[in-house]
């Protein structure tokens, strides 16, 4: 049994970036040795297992070969006899098919450090083009500090020019779409994932009606896809599966945005309703710091200190059919002191 660190981890130490996790690949083992000596069985698809004591994640050599579409469509082989090389070659890109012995030789057979010195994404094999979820991956990378201005080889813009045109992109998981949305949302770069969505062509199905990538003017992840959907007219994420505290973010700014002071009365007072500002009052805080509120900024934040302000409580005693009557009176009489 060898072991060998792999992947985002030796790519990132020879960046001279501290990796946030390391991966660690097992080379003539099988899963019965991992379990004896320790390790807990977690992969489904192929055999991954924890270290009993890092908790770190450790996975047999193993190759690949395409049996279907999507992103599971593969069967895996994960002998003792699978090499290393075997295993780095079926990786996505030649920066992340780098391996690390124990005595910390580098291991590179498809010459990823010159890549990573010539700041390129290269595909690792012509296999690239078989797993659609490497091109979102693709867009992914670029939200990182540290690889954000590499380029792309033209041959691999022509492999993910064949993932798009054979429609596999449709075949991936709106899960797993989102999964990888959701982490460039986090990134201290996710404007750049979505430039990458866009220019790779990568926008059908899960992107459709996106245009404009801009989404970094907050650091909170939920004001991010608030702001990227504004400025895409509230048009996305129709087929993926949106949190919920994502959707209501996205639906207050879309109610905030139409108030104005040339709104007439009863539109406004429903959308005040509507946006519920004593229940969302730190997201509204948080929206309103974004440059596409900047004309109502104020307008709205004035409304929203009064109505925060304002007691309610009276209307526990009020019969339930006659609490919102009551309710339009109070709104009124807030928003008097507007006109």
């Amino acid at each position: 049994m060898k072991i060998y660190k792999v992947g985002g981890a030796v790519r990132d130490s020879l960046l001279g970036v501290k990796a946030k996790d390391n991966d660690w690949v097992v080379v003539g083992s099988s899963p019965d040795e991992m379990i004896s000596e320790g390790f807990k069985p977690i992969g489904k698809d192929f055999p991954v297992f924890l270290h009993p004591e890092t908790k770190e994640e450790y996975a047999l050599a193993r190759t690949e070969r395409k049996s279907g579409a999507g992103y599971h469509g593969f069967t895996f082989y994960f002998g003792k006899e699978v090499t290393l090389e075997e295993d780095l070659s079926r990786r996505d890109f030649t920066i992340n098919a780098i391996a690390q012995d124990e005595n910390n030789n580098i291991i590179d057979p498809l010459n990823g450090q010159i890549d990573l010195q010539n700041q390129i994404f290269k595909h690792a094999s012509g296999a690239f083009s078989e797993d659609p979820l490497r091109a979102i991956r693709l867009a992914r990378f670029f939200t990182y500090d540290h690889l954000k201005d590499f380029s792309i080889n033209s041959s691999t813009i022509d492999k993910v020019n064949q993932i798009v045109s054979s429609n596999e992109i449709s075949k991936l998981s709106s899960e797993r779409v989102w999964i990888e949305t959701s982490r460039a949302l986090c990134s201290s770069n996710p404007s750049n994932y979505f430039e990458k969505i866009i220019s790779l062509d990568l926008i059908e199905p899960f992107f459709e009606n996106l245009k404009i990538a801009h989404c970094h003017s907050h650091s909170d992840i939920e004001i991010r896809w608030s702001e990227l959907q504004i400025n895409n007219h509230f048009k996305l994420g129709n087929t993926m599966p949106i949190p919920n505290e994502f959707k209501n973010a996205s639906n207050v700014l879309k109610n905030i945005s139409k108030i104005a002071n040339n709104v007439e009365e009863s539109h406004l007072i429903k959308i005040i309703k509507d946006t519920q500002f004593k229940r969302n009052k730190d997201l509204i805080k948080k929206l309103l710091t974004l440059p596409c509120l900047s004309k109502n900024k104020d307008y709205v934040s004035s409304i929203a200190d009064e109505l925060n302000n304002t007691d309610f409580s009276f209307l526990s005693g009020i019969p339930k059919e006659k609490v919102e009557t009551e309710k339009s009176k109070i709104y009124k009489e807030i928003l008097k002191n507007f006109i």
